[in-house]
């Protein structure tokens, strides 16, 4: 215990300096914007102000980035409550009672509570990543290859198995990722693969330019086809501070949503999703009055935002001990990483120990600020919900291209930006994620890497991936996970799942 408050004090020494504490705050800033916002989201966000981050310290780069992240868990509640439009994915639940809410004149108190749900619950959840930090890591540097391989495919299948929409699809989308990630040298000899004689990618595909295509110019063009309504709530805001008896009503499922989320913001794939979706179903068979749900129960509020920005935390952990990204916006957090030099992974933690603690620290710091920035502001989020989007998305575009030109001056970059823009466009019209396609790219070389340093290491015997008991028992893991979504009834209810959130 007296480790960990050494080790937290000096990540405060390093949040607390000026240049960090102002990137937490532009963090918060754009990442509540961006919440706020809908049609954007943060992978997109992170994915487009990445090359920003460039000039900056490798932990400066990534509090900024995890902001952005978590801030737009909370800005995507503003939208939820005021329009029934989530901002974010996240949020899809929060539309029911909050915007029933918002309805009746209690537009404020719901704000209020997701607002103090989302910092209780992020406050919580960030103990959680530092206590879990220091043992995680030290089981993972027990791993060898055949372990990380393991654990990484285990991650795809989890991905696959919480994406949105077909399993099946999401399994396509992970194996075009891992065989895109194979572009460029051979790991072993150095020899240029798949290139097509394209000197633009002998290093494979820079991954900002993917990111940025993928859910920067995908996500403007997918938004530009539908029409969506944006009327924003014309009746008053009213008080913010929830009253003693809607503060006694939120405690418990603030409590539970915090604990639910947290556990499922672990999982790769679309775990924090999830916990919201899994907080509000609880609430609603536990509460006294359970036919309130829909019509304006705060339970239905407080529950779903404490699950949600607890999920956003945790899915730090694997992140930060395993260098295993349990979303698409860790797995930019691992091409950031990546980009600034530093391999993910548990050696982090002793090669880089500024980069880590720094992060955990700031999380304290920025759910802070963003409980400032949300609640005395919103005036001035309602009035950013009346910019047309018909100036937004150019300006978008434009900063999209000057940021993969100022990379390397080069006008095949932007061209293959738009390919992939077109390519993130297509496959959301066939019914493909592209958040798992990315999660392939960034584990799939490190998968390779692993694959081939097991098979040196055991001369070529397959057996050593369930001969070794870690990796024994990931493989076991993986493959109960492949049964039990293929069982009827387990489908049903996950299709159930993401139809409802959809809608």
């Amino acid at each position: 215990m007296g480790d960990l408050f050494a080790h937290l004090a000096h990540g405060f020494t390093v949040a607390l300096s000026v240049q960090n504490i102002l990137l937490c705050f532009v963090g918060c800033l754009l990442g509540t914007l961006i919440g706020v916002l809908p049609g954007i989201g943060p992978i997109a966000t992170i994915a487009i102000l990445l090359p920003m981050t460039f000039g900056f310290p490798p932990e400066s780069a990534l509090i900024m980035v995890a902001g952005i992240y978590y801030g737009a868990q909370y800005g995507s509640s503003t939208t939820a409550i005021l329009m029934s439009i989530p901002g974010e994915a996240s949020s899809t639940v929060t539309c029911l009672d909050g915007h029933e809410m918002a309805k009746r004149g209690r537009a404020g108190t719901a704000l209020g509570i997701a607002a103090i749900g989302s910092f209780f619950a992020g406050t919580v959840a960030t103990v959680f990543v530092a206590a879990l930090a220091i043992p995680l890591t030290s089981v993972a540097l027990s791993f060898g290859p055949a372990e990380y391989f393991s654990l990484m495919l285990m991650g795809l299948v989890f991905a696959a198995a919480l994406a949105r929409g077909s399993m099946f699809h999401a399994l396509i989308s992970i194996m075009v990722g891992v065989l895109l990630s194979t572009v460029g040298p051979d790991l072993m000899t150095a020899q240029l693969r798949m290139t097509f004689g394209v000197p633009q990618l002998a290093d494979g595909f820079n991954f900002a330019i993917l990111g940025m295509g993928l859910f920067g110019i995908g996500e403007i063009l997918r938004n530009l086809e539908q029409s969506t309504s944006r009327e924003v709530l014309k009746s008053t805001i009213g008080r913010l501070l929830p009253g003693r008896e809607d503060l006694r009503r939120s405690f418990w499922p603030m409590v539970r949503g915090t604990a639910l989320g947290g556990s499922l913001g672990i999982l790769p794939g679309n775990g924090a999703v999830l916990g919201a979706f899994a907080s509000y179903t609880i609430e609603k068979k536990v509460a006294r009055n359970p036919k309130e749900f829909g019509y304006g129960a705060i339970e239905g509020v407080a529950g779903p935002e404490s699950a949600n920005n607890a999920g956003a935390q945790t899915s730090f952990i694997p992140l930060l001990t395993l260098g295993l990204p349990p979303n698409s916006v860790m797995a930019i957090m691992i091409g950031a990483m990546t980009i600034h030099g530093i391999v993910p992974g548990p050696q982090v933690i002793n090669s880089n120990p500024e980069l880590f603690w720094g992060l955990i620290a700031s999380m304290w710091i920025g759910n802070l600020m963003l409980l400032v920035i949300n609640l005395p502001m919103i005036s001035i989020w309602v009035k950013l919900l009346t910019v047309p989007y018909r100036l937004l998305f150019p300006a978008i575009i434009l900063f999209c291209c000057i940021g993969v030109y100022s990379l390397s001056g080069s006008t095949v970059d932007v061209l293959i930006l738009a390919a992939f823009g077109l390519i993130g466009y297509t496959m959301w019209k066939f019914g493909f994620e592209p958040a798992p396609l990315l999660l392939g790219v960034v584990l799939g070389s490190r998968m390779e890497e692993a694959l081939r340093q097991a098979l040196i290491i055991s001369r070529g015997d397959f057996s050593t991936f369930v001969t070794r008991p870690i990796s024994a028992v990931l493989l076991t893991v993986t493959v109960f996970l492949i049964l039990i979504v293929a069982l009827p009834e387990i489908r049903k209810r996950r299709e159930k799942i993401f139809v409802e959130e959809e809608d």
